[in-house]
């Protein structure tokens, strides 16, 4: 028996993206491939790419540039590009870059087995279509390894919203919900496989409208509550979500469904009616403080994490305060805040930019008030008893880390406790993005 060939993923960007890249090494494993982490070792590397971020063509580039010593060495070494940025760049990539074999979008990578085959035959092989057939489907069941505790399932790809700073709808299309039944028989087989936490991935994903496995569709809600059935998975969690999608029936799940844990990522990205609507987010200020409102009545103990962006297209001095207000407003537990980037093709592309140095100001000021909020909520942990869900050894001889109910990275010494263990710990400490805390 021949010895098997090595397949290392490189992933960039969102959550949704990690997922992908384990259905791909998934897809590669019926091609003979398993995965390693060393490159220099690898027969096919795989670039899996996030097209949010300014220049992150150029970074791609960049790195495939780092490779050409390895492909001259081994010129039979098979080098890939995959995801939002060969989706958005197809065949410019194989134009600038010589070395790349094959590049595929984020709705094709199950066709991976059948464009490496192509490349056994000397040629190269580029596919950014949107197929019809379901790419989840597609894939080959194959033997599944043990999992960590806790995993990523993706079950809404795609947007329909158009915000006037987001690739999403041209890299990844338009909303497309997977069946019900499907996604409830892949977390059945992650249980089997060990994992214990599932956190449900869309890009766009409390716009859930999958068919259920009767017919008729379910929201994300009633997904929930039939995950929360699965013997063996005791937690769930979903990102990311849009305000206005938050449905009475999904904040109803926040308030009774235990399995659904309190934490829930919500962007607004700014506090301007102004800029909200230049951004197209079809929501205001205001109506996306009623739905936290909402939220809170629901369960009161949820912690809530955003989506800034500061320095956006004609953003004034008071736009920016209004975005400051809001956020005092809410007390997010935690958040991700970004200067603005163009993305070319997109409505904001071509408007008046700020002052990047006024941007930069801008984003400082933001951060120092999030991460002021961050440090407070996680002050006020400490004395306070949560569940801890263990994932792995820490640094510390005997200390373990896991994750809170509320997402907060915990670590305690407690040699006997084993990956995939939940207890009950009391914080007793609070850092800067870690709790410590001893096992009750």
């Amino acid at each position: 028996m021949s010895a098997p060939k090595k397949l290392y993923i490189k992933t960039y960007g969102c959550q949704m993206n990690v997922y992908d890249s384990e259905r791909m090494a998934e897809a590669m494993g019926g091609a003979g491939y398993v995965e390693t982490r060393d490159v220099s070792d690898a027969d096919m590397i795989l670039l899996n790419t996030c097209h949010i971020r300014e220049k992150a063509a150029e970074k791609v580039y960049s790195e495939l540039g780092r490779f050409r010593e390895l492909k001259d060495a081994r010129p039979d070494l098979k080098i890939g590009v995959a995801g939002c940025v060969a989706q958005a760049e197809g065949e410019e990539i194989m134009r600038r870059q010589p070395l790349v074999d094959l590049v595929v979008g984020p709705q094709s990578y199950h066709r991976l087995p059948e464009m490496e085959a192509r490349l056994a035959k000397g040629e190269k092989a580029l596919d950014t279509d949107f197929p019809e057939e379901d790419k989840f489907e597609a894939l080959k069941a194959r033997p599944k390894a043990r999992r960590g505790p806790t995993a990523f399932l993706t079950v809404q790809e795609g947007c329909d919203k158009f915000c006037a700073f987001c690739v999403v709808p041209y890299t990844r299309g338009s909303e497309v919900s997977r069946p019900a039944g499907r996604i409830l028989e892949e977390a059945s087989g992650l249980v089997e496989r060990g994992v214990r936490e599932i956190t449900l991935l869309g890009q766009n994903v409390n716009a859930y409208h999958g068919v259920g496995p009767k017919g008729g569709d379910w929201s994300l809600a009633r997904l929930i509550w039939a995950l929360s059935e699965v013997d063996g998975l005791e937690r769930i969690r979903f990102t990311t979500s849009h305000p206005n999608d938050m449905s009475d029936d999904l904040i109803e799940a926040h308030a009774n469904c235990a399995k659904l844990m309190p934490y829930l990522h919500l962007p607004v990205q700014s506090g301007s009616d102004r800029i909200l609507k230049r951004m197209n987010r079809k929501h205001t200020a205001q109506s996306y403080l009623d739905v936290i409102g909402r939220i809170r009545a629901a369960r009161p103990d949820i912690l809530l994490s955003g989506d800034f962006i500061v320095g956006f297209p004609e953003e004034t001095d008071a736009d920016f305060e209004d975005t400051l207000r809001l956020i005092e407003a809410v007390g997010y537990g935690t958040a991700y805040s970004f200067k603005y980037s163009t993305r070319p093709g997109t409505p904001a592309a071509n408007r008046a930019q700020v002052d990047p140095s006024v941007a930069d100001e801008r984003l400082q000021r933001l951060q120092a008030l999030l991460t002021r909020q961050q440090r407070e909520v996680q002050q006020s942990m400490v004395g306070r008893e949560v569940s801890v869900l263990f994932e792995k050894p820490g640094r510390q001889p005997g200390q373990m880390v896991g994750k809170s109910e509320y997402l907060h990275a915990v670590h305690v010494v407690a040699p006997d406790i084993r990956p995939g263990d939940i207890a009950r710990v009391r914080i007793s400490e609070s850092g800067a993005n870690s709790l410590a805390g001893v096992l009750i």
